[in-house]
């Protein structure tokens, strides 16, 4: 019987893959260490904390509101006292007072978020059991500062609000409010003028 003149086939061998690379790793500490100092950085009270300090102490506080574009203006008058707090890092106001013939009282607290670098800010009382939230717009100074606000009328519909609050000087300053009325006309719905005692 003739022998097979056929090749037998050799497997080919494949060429080697490249080694991949390995990602070369942070060492943890020095993330940590990043982000202590990241961490440092924004707890620390800087110049946008030093703009409450002109508005600390206890305030005579004229408040004029108006329900709606040419309503007939509504004036109360309170008292408001203001604290930094925590070291700092927050102003804290307690205003007590009358509105529309009842007793008012509500606390609000302002702060400057350094991670976010913009005010940021809270409003609660007791003619209601939500509260208002407040951001910084703009770009804020010495004597004014801008925010938006939100917060819901006692229908449950949104309500959104144009602020604006200007330091005259150590012994005046004013917070203002503007909305839309239901036909989209702006207008400033409150006013409130502070004088220190």
């Amino acid at each position: 019987m003739a022998k097979s003149t056929r090749k037998k086939s050799v497997p080919r061998k494949s060429a080697p893959r490249p080694a991949a690379k390995k990602r070369a790793k942070k060492p943890a500490a020095r993330d940590e260490q990043a982000q202590m100092e990241a961490w440092q950085r924004t707890m620390t009270p800087g110049a946008g904390h030093a703009r409450f300090e002109p508005m600390v102490g206890t305030w005579i506080a004229k408040t004029t509101m108006v329900m709606g574009p040419g309503a007939t203006p509504m004036v109360s008058e309170g008292v408001s006292d203001h604290r930094l707090i925590l070291d700092g890092r927050y102003l804290e106001q307690h205003y007590r007072g009358s509105a529309m013939g009842m007793p008012f009282e509500g606390r609000g607290y302002t702060a400057y978020d350094n991670a976010r670098k913009r005010y940021v800010g809270t409003w609660m009382d007791n003619f209601g059991t939500g509260m208002m939230h407040s951001v910084g717009s703009g770009k804020p100074t010495d004597g004014r500062m801008d925010f938006t606000a939100e917060s819901h009328d006692p229908m449950g519909k949104l309500v959104k609000f144009d602020c604006r609050l200007t330091i005259r000087d150590r012994n005046h300053h004013t917070y203002e409010m503007w909305t839309k009325a239901p036909g989209g006309k702006r207008y400033r719905c409150m006013l409130i003028e502070y004088s220190r005692t």
